[in-house]
């Protein structure tokens, strides 16, 4: 094991867990995290959650569950490369995405705009907070208390953005957000190794659908570069393989740039400790022609993936599943599974929102078939 480097979080260092536990024995308070998140329900369900595609699309699209495992390897890279805690990295990076709905952000964004319109009180739903939420509350696997009861750096790094509502009724883990602070390097380069997966990624899906295409991305100078260097290193090699060694080259370079910029930026600000990391400015970072070529393909994935008519129509239908299952369940809650049911209207409302969030695609799918006795459009691929 490499030396950590002191502005690391260091596990004998944590500043503890909800409630009170003796210390692990035979592993770090940072690796009971990660098996802790690994073991949970919410973990298990993130198989069968759209990342872009819908479940049924296709055997080999990302879902949550590989994307999630995907923004791990990259962190523990990443963590390797700067002497911060690779179980903490992993732990966030793998519980990041617990709170997502059942059809990526077409599922959340619906179902926020329920909460808002039926609910308003009760802040909306983001999938940020629902996983600091599942982590803290909704998962019943232990004798002594509610959640997973994980250690404050790993709810820390999960809860990447924040509103200052919110954060005022979350306490000590929301605190950053009312004074303006930054969370450990661990939680800011699991922020950015999350970015790196899912751009990349979501090319490799894109492609694989045929909704977009090679000539289209070589617009992106940051694709364009490395698909020209894989030609030239192998001629004639075959489409599948031209992807997939194009794609390992553009997350090798945004690695490798994210590794020296954030030292360059440590180097500057000197951090001896954690505390010194959240009083500085974010020290994670690329470089500013980096981060101008990532964003490039974000937005190129806005306009023609996110937005291809094919994944607007699937869009459309899981809002529209989305909203009829939460108006069904406000409307006769005895619907509720004994356990979401609850009687005052906001936690209702709250509670409709958890089973919601927790159903994987196809579950979701067949509530609403059975629910409504009519075929919803999503129940079998076009």
């Amino acid at each position: 094991m490499y030396m950590l480097a002191p502005y690391a979080c260091h596990p004998e260092q944590t500043r503890g867990r909800r409630y009170i536990e003796a210390p692990p024995t035979g592993r770090n308070a940072f690796q009971r995290d990660r098996d802790r998140i690994i073991h949970c329900n919410a973990f298990r369900l993130l198989e069968y959650k759209t990342q872009v595609f819908v479940n049924h699309e296709g055997d080999l699209f990302r879902t949550r569950l590989t994307h999630s495992i995907e923004v791990a390897q990259i962190a523990r890279t990443l963590a390797r490369n700067l002497r911060l805690h690779e179980d903490l990295i992993e732990a966030i990076s793998l519980a990041h995405d617990l709170g997502h709905t059942p059809f990526g952000h077409a599922g959340q964004d619906e179902l926020n705009a329920c909460m808002r319109e039926f609910a308003p009180d009760a802040g909306g739903f983001e999938h940020n907070l629902q996983s600091l939420r599942i982590v803290d509350e909704l998962e019943e696997r232990y004798a002594d208390f509610n959640g997973l009861n994980l250690c404050f750096e790993t709810r820390e790094g999960i809860l990447k953005h924040c509103s200052a509502g919110h954060a005022r009724r979350l306490g000590e883990v929301g605190e950053r957000f009312l004074t303006r602070t930054q969370p450990s390097l661990e939680a800011q380069i699991a922020n950015l190794a999350d970015e790196i997966a899912y751009n990349n990624h979501d090319i490799d899906d894109g492609l694989r659908s045929g909704l977009i295409t090679i000539e289209q991305l070589q617009v992106l100078e940051i694709f364009a570069t490395h698909d020209a260097q894989v030609r030239s290193r192998y001629p004639g090699i075959d489409r599948r393989r031209l992807i997939c060694e194009v794609i390992r080259a553009m997350i090798n370079t945004l690695v490798i740039d994210l590794t020296e910029t954030t030292l360059a930026n440590i180097r500057q600000h000197q951090p001896e400790s954690v505390d010194d990391v959240r009083a500085a400015p974010p020290l994670a970072a690329f470089s500013p022609s980096m981060r101008a070529q990532a964003d490039a393909l974000k937005k190129f994935l806005l306009e023609n993936l996110y937005r291809h008519y094919r994944v607007m129509r699937m869009t459309n239908k899981a809002r529209k599943i989305v909203r009829e299952l939460f108006m069904a369940f406000l409307d006769q809650p005895r619907l509720l599974a004994d356990q979401h049911r609850r009687d005052d209207p906001l936690s209702q409302a709250r509670a409709i929102a958890d089973y919601i969030a927790g159903m994987t695609d196809r579950y979701a799918i067949r509530e609403h078939t059975q629910l409504f006795s009519m075929d919803n459009g999503l129940s079998r691929p076009e």
